[in-house]
């Protein structure tokens, strides 16, 4: 089994509060988040954004690796998440992960590259842990 970790601080609370995340991995080492970079243009990151990078990533090596089991050995996988934070209630919920794929795979069948990746889609661990609608969009070239 493989356990990853991040953490979070937060100063201060409300719009006011600032906050710092980071990864185990250091590739994200207190990053700054908070109100303004979660809901305005402030330089930062915010949870959102973190998620859509995760399912992107996640699913783009899930339908790599599906490639592989099918033969296929050479292209180019090209995926944008972009995961919508609604209002809900007194509060908010991530309603969507909407990935959109373009992909280069010399000599498959467009019928076989779409349930691969719907395959992929709906396998991989960050659509699994996802409690929102997930769709994709491809094209593919090649």
């Amino acid at each position: 089994m493989t356990t990853r970790s991040g953490s979070a601080t937060y100063e201060g609370f409300g719009n006011d509060g600032i906050g710092h995340v980071s990864t185990q991995s250091g590739v994200l080492a207190d990053r700054k988040y908070g109100f303004g970079t979660r809901f305005g243009d402030e330089p930062g990151t915010n949870p959102e954004e973190l998620i859509a990078a995760a399912h992107a990533s996640c699913f783009t090596m899930a339908l790599s690796f599906a490639l592989a089991r099918e033969g296929f050995a050479d292209g180019r996988l090209e995926t944008t998440a972009k995961v919508t934070l609604d209002k809900e209630g007194d509060g908010f919920a991530i309603t969507r992960s909407d990935l959109m794929l373009t992909a280069t795979v010399a000599g498959i069948d467009p019928d076989q590259f779409a349930r691969i990746a719907a395959d992929a889609k709906a396998h991989c661990p960050v659509s699994k842990v996802l409690n929102a609608e997930i769709t994709l969009d491809h094209t593919l070239t090649g």
